[in-house]
């Protein structure tokens, strides 16, 4: 047996406990000030406004253009899956995790900058959604930095509630980033060179402003929190050599800590059904409660504000009565919720001895769902720092990114399958409503694969050295 691929005898303690940490106020707001400046790439570039406008028919046939940038993320995914944790591994071994964040996050911006010359002609398509599905890489790349950083700027008390304050600050810089956007460029309310339409100069603007958007919130976590030391005796292994130690490590977490695997199953399952909820939510409102565009808008925002606040009140019990709970509650939330919209759907009803009509289930349940979902992401990002060695925080969230997108087609393909179940047995125009199931039935498997998880206060994970 080569004893130098064992792991260790002694747990190592988590990097929670360890040095490389710069905690309080100051440190907390630099950290989520990042959270705060992503949503400008999350929310204006890959969902409300430059996508659309790549998948508009100023680039030729808008299906084809669809399939073009679906595509073009599925290779991003893939490359994501594949070098994630190897990514984390080494900025964890170099001790160059702010580094890298730093890098990422300007590869990023570069990146969102540069898609100002993606003018609106079928030529330049290629560019544009290539420009987008890079940005889409580097951008997870860092977040699994600026993810294992959290235990830097946190505490064993108060981890949950700083990892909640990170997600409600993303929701909430989303929202002031789309109203800034809406009101300067989209619909612009005053006269100004950057209102003009010509060759889209308007929806080009919003890229340069995206990138400056991102870079000055990035800066505060560059200048406050330390950089992470280098581990004691760690080589900088090749980057092929990388891969085999991480084989290593998943083999010596699933004999230490098998909790920890499940862990990131379930997390994978219940997560992709979380993104499901903001990808289809705008699409139900809109073609099963008749909601107008300015109804969808509206809606996001509010959404984005529950959600937030539900982050920050979820973080605070992370910290009472730990991570299992709160996303078992919830998840159990969730499917409440959406089991309403899915059942009372669009028509009238009396409910409480008030009238309703189909907009307002919408409007009570769906609100009711962005509840809950803040509060699942953050614990689930605290769970997994909770248990990482001390040292390994990058690859533990390298791997969570991976396991992710492994599973991202789940609650996209049930949706899908669904409606087209639901479609000859249902009315026309209600088949949308039950591709709500499908999102239901991904929230359930998570919640069924995450029930006989051990929450991390009873499992641990041994180290495995470099050599």
């Amino acid at each position: 047996m080569n004893t130098a691929s064992a792991p260790e005898a002694t747990q190592p303690s988590s990097e929670l406990a360890s040095g490389n940490r710069a905690t309080g106020k100051g440190p907390v707001l630099a950290w989520a000030a990042w959270d705060w400046g992503s949503a400008a790439f999350n929310a204006v570039m890959t969902t409300f406004v430059f996508t659309v406008y790549l998948t508009s028919n100023a680039f030729g046939d808008k299906d084809q253009a669809s399939a073009v940038l679906g595509g073009a993320l599925a290779i991003a995914g893939l490359a994501i899956a594949l070098l994630a944790p190897v990514t984390g591994q080494r900025s964890d071994n170099g001790g160059r995790r702010k580094l890298w964040l730093g890098v990422n996050t300007i590869a990023v911006a570069v990146l969102t900058g540069l898609c100002f010359f993606v003018f609106p002609r079928p030529e330049f398509l290629l560019l544009g959604v290539s420009l987008i599905a890079l940005g889409n890489v580097f951008f997870e790349f860092a977040g699994v930095n600026y993810n294992a950083m959290l235990t830097q700027v946190s505490t064993p008390k108060n981890i949950g509630r700083v990892s909640g304050f990170g997600w409600g600050m993303g929701y909430l810089g989303g929202i002031v980033a789309l109203l800034v956007v809406l009101q300067l460029f989209v619909q612009p309310s005053f006269a100004w060179f950057g209102a003009s339409t010509e060759g889209s100069l308007n929806i080009r603007l919003v890229a340069v402003f995206s990138a400056l958007w991102f870079l000055i919130f990035a800066l505060p976590v560059l200048f406050t929190v330390p950089e992470l030391s280098r581990p004691a005796r760690a080589k900088q292994l090749g980057f092929l050599a990388s891969y085999g130690l991480l084989v290593r490590r998943i083999k010596a977490i699933y004999a230490t800590s098998p909790h920890t695997i499940y862990f990131l199953l379930a997390s994978a399952v219940f997560r992709d059904g979380l993104a499901a909820v903001f990808t289809f939510g705008g699409i139900i409102a809109a073609g099963t409660f008749g909601f107008e565009l300015p109804q969808v808008i509206f809606f996001a925002i509010f959404g984005n504000v529950v959600a937030a606040v539900g982050a920050v009140i979820g973080g605070f019990l992370d910290d009472r009565v730990g991570p299992k709970t709160v996303i078992m509650g919830s998840l159990v939330g969730l499917l409440i919720a959406g089991t309403a919209i899915l059942v009372l759907g669009n028509g009238s009803y009396v409910f409480f001895g008030s009238a309703w009509a189909g907009t307002t289930t919408f409007w009570v349940f769906g609100l009711f769902l962005c509840l809950f979902v803040g509060p699942a992401q953050s614990s689930s990002r605290a769970y997994l720092a909770r248990l990482a060695p001390s040292g390994e925080t990058g690859e533990l969230f390298g791997l969570y990114a991976t396991t992710g997108r492994a599973v991202s087609f789940l609650a996209p393909a049930l949706f899908t399958l669904c409606i087209a179940l639901a479609t000859p047995l249902v009315a026309p125009g209600e088949a949308q409503r039950w591709g709500i199931l499908g999102i239901m039935v991904v929230l359930l498997g998570g919640l069924l694969v995450l029930l006989p998880v051990k929450p991390p206060s009873k499992t641990s994970i041994a180290r495995v050295p470099a050599s």
